[in-house]
């Protein structure tokens, strides 16, 4: 069953600088203008139907209008559900504002586990928090890169979260080629388990050539304003859908084949995109 997506960058900038974000420093800046997030929220508003728009940065909430007029806008200018992927750094009053807003139209949470700015105990005492104001069919789980070479410490992070009853969802992590090689392969299995699949650990496989339906009924939103088929289309420069502030997008007709090596994320795969792939929104995703 396909769940139409939206994944919308509400900001570029990030108030981390983690030393191992994919994403170089250039491209690390920016956020969508008051005037912009209103064109945005009228262009979601006129959507038919009713999609999952799930807000990822740089950092959401460190957008000085994500909580005062990104999310009340969402919530209030059209009928979607919202996601989110966060480094979750927000206080906790901002976290218990937001679970108010979005009440009985949050899908997942995705909070970001980065070691270099936070401590993995405090992190799971702050979303057993947020968890406990969340209502019980909202999805949320940790997502943390395993990165080369610390499998141990990922695993050490797996098992803490898990113990406090979390869910844990590990990334593999990527370079501009792909992924990274890791060469203790019984040490990663020992983290992402023999076979996962895209419920259970971002792999970025390769699809190509099966029918997807990205470009349909998901696509990405930039903090310009630029729509993309997917995160690969994007990256190679091809697939852009128009411009969302310039009032110019159109959809793609129908699905087609998947012309990429890599699939950088879940989200098509867990919504159902991607011909032959079993999803569930229901599991654990990113």
């Amino acid at each position: 069953m396909r769940t139409p997506t939206i994944e919308w960058q509400v900001a570029g900038a990030c108030n981390y600088d983690c030393s191992y974000c994919i994403q170089s420093k250039k491209y690390r800046r920016g956020r969508p203008a008051e005037e912009q997030i209103s064109s945005a929220l009228r262009f979601f508003g006129e959507l038919p139907g009713v999609w999952e728009i799930k807000c990822s940065g740089g950092e959401a909430f460190a957008h000085p209008l994500f909580m005062q007029r990104i999310v009340p806008g969402l919530m209030s200018d059209t009928p979607h559900r919202i996601s989110v992927l966060t480094n979750f750094s927000a206080d906790r009053e901002d976290l218990e504002r937001f679970a108010g807003l979005v009440h009985g139209r949050l899908v997942v949470f995705s909070a970001s586990l980065h070691l270099e700015f936070a401590e993995v105990d405090l992190f799971v005492e702050k979303a057993s928090w947020f968890v406990g104001l969340l209502e019980p069919s909202v999805r949320f789980v940790v997502n943390q890169v395993v990165i080369p070479g610390e499998e141990s410490v990922a695993l050490q992070c797996k098992q803490r979260i898990e113990a406090a009853g979390l869910r844990w969802f590990p990334q593999l992590f990527k370079t501009k080629e792909g992924v990274a090689e890791y060469s203790d392969e019984v040490a990663l299995r020992s983290v992402i388990g023999e076979a996962p699949g895209p419920r259970e650990a971002n792999l970025a496989p390769n699809y190509q050539g099966r029918m997807c339906w990205s470009g349909v009924e998901y696509f990405t939103v930039d903090k310009d304003g630029d729509a993309w088929s997917c995160r690969s289309a994007k990256r190679k420069g091809k697939g852009h859908l128009g411009n969302i502030y310039r009032g110019d997008f159109r959809l793609n007709a129908e699905p087609a084949p998947c012309p990429w090596s890599i699939c950088p994320c879940t989200v098509p795969a867990n919504r159902g995109m991607i011909e032959g792939v079993s999803s569930s929104i229901a599991a654990v995703e990113e």
